[in-house]
Formats: C-alpha cells, sequence, structure tokens
C-alpha cells in the first residue's frame, strides 16, 4: 500500500520556486529520491498559482514515510522552508490495490517502440 502526500508550498515573490531551486542544489531532493521506499518526489507548478509549488511525495509504506521523516534532511527541509517563509497545505493519499482495471478504459495509452532497427 503505497502513500502519497501532495504538500503545496505557497510563497511570495518567486520564493517556493528558489526553495526547490536551493533543495535541488543543496542535494537533499537527491537524497531524498535515494532512500529507501521512496517512490518519487517530484516539484510542480499549477498552471494558475506561480506562486505555489506542488511536491508529489510517494513512499512504498508508512515505515519508509517515518523512517523519512525522523531523518536529517527534514532539518534542512525545515529550515529551507522557514528561510524562503512558506505556508503548507498538504493532502495524503493511499494507493487503491484492488487489482481491477476499472479505470482503464479512460486512460489512452501510446505504446512507445523500443529497439528499432532502421531499415
Amino acid at each position: 500500500m503505497a502513500l502519497t502526500v501532495n504538500l503545496y508550498y505557497t510563497g511570495k515573490n518567486g520564493s517556493a520556486q528558489q526553495f526547490a531551486k536551493e533543495m535541488i542544489d543543496q542535494g537533499v531532493v537527491a537524497a531524498i529520491k535515494a532512500e529507501p521506499g521512496n517512490l518519487k518526489y517530484d516539484y510542480f507548478i499549477p498552471y494558475d498559482d506561480p506562486e505555489t509549488l506542488l511536491l508529489i511525495d510517494s513512499w512504498a509504506d508508512q515505515a519508509s514515510l517515518d523512517a523519512h521523516h525522523a531523518s536529517p534532511m527534514m532539518k534542512q527541509l525545515a529550515e529551507l522552508r522557514e528561510k524562503y517563509d512558506l505556508h503548507m497545505r498538504v493532502e495524503r493519499y493511499v494507493s487503491d490495490d484492488r487489482g481491477d482495471d476499472v479505470d482503464e478504459q479512460f486512460i489512452e495509452s501510446k505504446r512507445v517502440a523500443t529497439n528499432l532497427v532502421p531499415n
């Protein structure tokens, strides 16, 4: 059962984007992505709100997320969040492991050919 947390960081005058840049430049993002159980740690900017940064943060299970929360990177992250005076909103989701594919009919999937040999 994977867990996904959407964190919305909101600031002023581009501070949310500066926060993400510093997180990347300091190697914090790479370190988090390398933690056991991390499935995704990616930033996005909502089209209609350039002062907000969306972090999609996914973990294999609660134990992995708990270990992340206890890691030294959380202190760095909190210090940077404070430095850039960001406000947070959090949404938490649990994966649907039912195994059915009822939604597949609504998803257009394009297959990409690999290992093509020129004629």
